[in-house]
């Protein structure tokens, strides 16, 4: 899937808004706006995917007053700014932070909002999973669509491959544990993370997972069905056989675990 040079046609009114009100929140200290996620590796599914969205300011407030960033949560919140995919999850970094490797979550704002997803705002790091923003800034530096200001290149560092891997690690352990994930997509997130490990670069999902599918023939049956079911919205998704997703996951995680040993994790 080649990536894309433009937000797709369902998306770009919402998007030139959400930059709109992110600048006048945010003035001059807005660097950069970044697509990341699904969008920047050209595989956003309408219906199915959320937005992902990477905020860097500069200078950032101090932590200890971040007031000058909660209008910019209630402005995007969803249905102040209705979101016409499954959800959006914007993170807000300072730039002096996205700009070195870190193995840490990091943000000033972290908002998920919209139809599908459960209402969060946090201004806490220690609130979340650093692997999660890990991962996300690893994708946002290989393939960020610029929707304002800065690439993502001269913003977002590529955090080193010891910390990514260790990051897939902390992925795939919880969603081996399956706990508010749709089984398609843990399936395809385990693809995903299996790809990585073997060449170092991000695929989408779908495309990750006709990789696996292709190069694992006892994982094939698995795999085509989270792909045919990726298809759907999420409502529809469908019901994967917990103990194949269960073997399937112990196979990624045995991958890993094989590529963390090598880069000494």
């Amino acid at each position: 899937m080649s990536r894309p040079s433009l937000p797709p046609p369902e998306l770009r009114a919402y998007l030139k808004e959400l930059v709109r009100r992110t600048s006048a929140v945010c003035g001059d200290r807005l660097l950069s706006v970044l697509a990341v996620g699904s969008l920047a590796l050209g595989d956003y599914r309408h219906g199915r995917s959320d937005v992902d969205v990477t905020v860097v300011v500069d200078p950032a407030p101090p932590r200890a007053d971040l007031a000058p960033l909660a209008p910019l949560a209630a402005t995007l919140a969803h249905p102040a700014l209705p979101c016409p995919a499954a959800g959006l999850e914007l993170v807000v970094y300072p730039a002096d932070f996205a700009a070195r490797p870190s193995g840490e979550a990091g943000y000033l704002l972290d908002l998920n909002t919209g139809p599908s997803l459960p209402e969060r705002v946090s201004d806490d790091p220690a609130d979340a999973s650093d692997f999660w923003y890990v991962i996300d800034r690893s994708v946002a530096h290989q393939a960020g669509l610029p929707l304002y200001g800065a690439p993502a290149r001269e913003v977002i560092a590529a955090p080193d491959r010891t910390t990514v891997l260790a990051a897939l690690r902390a992925s795939v352990r919880e969603h081996a544990d399956g706990d508010g994930h749709l089984a398609d997509n843990r399936v395809l997130n385990g693809c995903r993370a299996t790809v990585h490990c073997r060449t170092g670069h991000w695929f989408a999902k779908r495309r990750a997972g006709e990789i696996v599918a292709a190069s694992e023939p006892a994982f094939e049956p698995l795999v085509a069905e989270a792909l045919r079911s990726f298809e759907r919205p999420r409502p529809e998704a469908a019901v994967l056989p917990a103990g194949d997703v269960r073997e399937f996951l112990a196979w990624v995680a045995s991958r890993v675990e094989e590529a963390a040993e090598g880069a000494g994790v």
